[in-house]
């Protein structure tokens, strides 16, 4: 049973935020201007806080942007960081990708980012009407290795409004493809 200093002190780190405006209203009561520099102190401390965050979105992004293809688990590994802040990171720039070249997709309970490279690939092979099986053959440079993977991109894609209709079906495709031997 931990001891209860340690239970106070780690109480007051997680509500430090409270404490501090509690402090600063009664030290207003007795001295405005000090009440006011504490007040600001605070507000530029509070700033600095999301400092290291932005550095590391900026670090992740600039990281991911190496690899075709990698998974949320070899990420935490790489960055020594757990697993769940970094799917939390994931979560929220899949969340904004909308407008992004790259892909960020859900798959067996893990995130997988696809470089822009590997989405346009794929979206070239698509829309020549191929099936998921030929997507795959074409795709295998790109570090995707299961069909599953591609109907991933492909519902994400259709998803975010970033897969334009088939040019040839894929039932064209394999006609054209068994009538030109």
């Amino acid at each position: 049973m931990p001891k209860k200093y340690i239970v106070i002190i780690k109480t007051i780190g997680r509500r430090w935020f409270l404490f501090l405006v509690a402090i600063i209203l009664i030290v207003a009561i007795y001295n405005p201007i000090a009440a006011i520099w504490m007040s600001g102190i605070t507000l530029v401390l509070f700033l600095l806080s999301y400092v290291p965050r932005l550095l590391f979105k900026r670090k992740l992004h600039k990281f991911l942007r190496k690899y075709y293809k990698i998974e949320d688990e070899l990420i935490a590994r790489k960055f020594k960081k757990s697993l769940l802040k970094i799917q939390d990171e994931m979560f929220e720039l899949s969340q904004k990708q909308e407008k992004k070249d790259w892909l960020i997709a859900f798959l067996n309970k893990q995130y997988i980012f696809y470089h822009e490279k590997t989405i346009a690939k794929f979206e070239e092979v698509y829309n020549k009407g191929f099936s998921e099986k030929e997507i795959l053959d074409n795709l295998k440079d790109y570090k995707v290795t299961t069909r599953a993977e591609i109907k991933a991109m492909k519902d994400s894609l259709v998803k975010l409004n970033r897969l334009s209709e088939r040019e040839i079906s894929v039932k064209e495709h394999k006609d054209k493809q068994r009538f030109e031997i």
